[in-house]
């Protein structure tokens, strides 16, 4: 029963911050338009939201936990760096199999292609895979960690991500309402991750911290290959770092107040 709880918990858990794609594509009607620079601020937000919520929810707790059993350092040292690589050649092979389109904002207008507008909407859905993953891996270990920082981070990173699917398909041509309802329906992309990182960790207990590593490798992936580069390719890369700054401290504090 116990595990059932704790899988519902962590399902739900991965509907409810993919929901929260559909609350950023709401924002499309809170402005007419919106810049690339402030989309690009937003998701620099994001990545430092992540990129915390990588380290401090799944790696280090994974590492410790690891440290803590005392086994072969070596060996153990070995198996946590290959889950971590794991997780990021994962991520990586999904990039390459599947055709998607990079850094669609800054094109879109009135003459904005559909096909690019898809293509670049794809590129996020991968995203929603391996976070839901972690989500449901950060439940499958609430013995270690309490999963409910990873959820807030991830819920508040998905929140540009929505306004960019939205901003994309109405640059293509699609009206503000049908462009924020697929934002909501990509958001549902999330708990099928969920649901493979619930399962993973329900195999046994010894692979949860390796579990964690592999999830925590998926995270820094999105963040340092797909968000951080889509960004930092104008020429406000101090803005750019004191919104990684601050995404990455609000999100250090949101770990620590949930810790216990």
């Amino acid at each position: 029963m116990e595990e059932m709880s704790v899988f519902m918990e962590g399902f739900l858990a991965a509907v409810a911050a993919g929901l929260v794609t559909g609350l950023g594509g709401l924002c499309i009607f809170l402005k007419k338009r919106y810049l690339k620079s402030e989309i690009n601020q937003f998701l620099n937000l994001a990545a430092g939201i992540m990129m915390s919520a990588s380290f401090f929810s799944l790696l280090v707790p994974a590492m410790g936990d690891i440290l803590w059993q005392g086994g072969n350092i070596y060996e153990e040292a070995l198996g946590y760096v290959a889950a971590v690589s794991l997780g990021v050649v994962l991520v990586w092979v999904l990039n390459v199999v599947l055709p998607h389109e990079h850094n669609a904002m800054g094109r879109h207008g009135p003459n904005f292609d559909i096909r690019k507008a898809w293509l670049f909407i794809i590129a996020i859905t991968l995203h929603k895979l391996p976070e839901g993953l972690a989500v449901g891996v950060a439940y499958g270990a609430d013995s270690l960690i309490n999963p409910v920082s990873l959820v807030i981070g991830i819920a508040a990173h998905n929140v540009p991500e929505g306004l960019t699917i939205a901003i994309s398909l109405v640059g293509a041509g699609y009206s503000r309402i049908k462009a924020s309802g697929v934002a909501f329906l990509i958001g549902l992309v999330q708990p099928l991750g969920a649901l493979c990182g619930l399962a993973l960790m329900g195999i046994s207990f010894d692979i949860v911290p390796f579990g964690m590593a592999v999830a925590g490798g998926t995270m820094l992936f999105v963040v340092v290959n797909e968000i951080l580069p889509e960004t930092y390719g104008t020429k406000e890369t101090n803005k750019s770092a004191v919104a990684v700054f601050l995404g990455f401290i609000v999100m250090t504090y949101i770990t620590m107040v949930f810790h216990e």
